[in-house]
């Protein structure tokens, strides 16, 4: 497993907000956490990247205990964050944007990605490629967000909802991009509300409300509980 994530609690000042929060993701893998508006997916996240600690529980990444730790250190070994209001720097170009996130971490082994190699993956992204990132549509910049995560060459990727807000045909040409990376052998990690993109792109799901893992599963499995979906959903 590339993350193994035990028992964990998270407060926010005196309000906890996870309880007992278990999970894993195993190299090559798509796994998705699924929930409504303020079910605990956003501070599952940030607590797995550091910026929200954990009150107790154990967080593992490639096996080594990462609770505690600053976001800087877990992002060297290799954990990418894409937050979910997408933070592009709005007075660069879309390669300026892309070239300062330029870092290989220690552990990682496969091809290092390039700008040109973002360009493969988001064609959109290359015709844009002196633009400025203030002036791109919500589902450019959320290309944008994810290809300058990859620039950092990242073991594991956080997408924190990474369609929310987004046409139709935007979803579904980011769930083409979601599984080549897939094909690329990328591990990810996702958040999200909307169940038609999760189960286009995903392998496994975690289904969270009120900060309590309900299911977890095969996307067939859970596909086929018509209660999870009615209960935690609203599908």
């Amino acid at each position: 497993m590339i993350l193994e994530v035990d028992k964990v609690h998270t407060y926010y000042g005196t309000s906890h907000i996870l309880f007992d929060v278990s999970l894993s993701v195993d190299r090559g893998e798509i796994v998705c956490l699924l929930g409504r508006n303020g079910a605990g997916k956003t501070t599952t996240l940030r607590t797995l990247m550091g910026l929200t600690p954990c009150k107790s529980g154990s967080i593992k990444f490639h096996g080594q205990e990462i609770k505690s730790r600053p976001p800087y250190y877990i992002a060297r070994l290799g954990m990418g964050y894409v937050p979910d209001n997408r933070l592009v720097f709005p007075d660069l170009t879309v390669r300026e944007n892309l070239e300062l996130a330029i870092k290989v971490p220690k552990k990682f082994s496969g091809e290092p990605w390039s700008v040109e190699r973002v360009y493969e993956l988001f064609p959109s992204l290359k015709k844009l490629d002196r633009n400025l990132g203030g002036y791109l549509s919500g589902g450019e910049q959320q290309m944008l967000t994810v290809g300058r995560t990859l620039m950092g060459n990242p073991e594991l990727i956080l997408l924190d909802e990474p369609v929310e807000g987004l046409a139709p045909l935007v979803v579904r040409e980011f769930a083409s991009r979601i599984r080549s990376l897939r094909t690329l052998g990328q591990t990810i990690l996702f958040s999200e509300q909307n169940l038609a993109f999760a189960l286009a792109v995903a392998q496994r799901a975690y289904v969270i409300d009120r900060g309590r893992i309900r299911f977890q599963g095969s996307m067939e499995e859970l596909g086929a509980n018509e209660e999870v979906k009615r209960k935690y959903l609203m599908v």
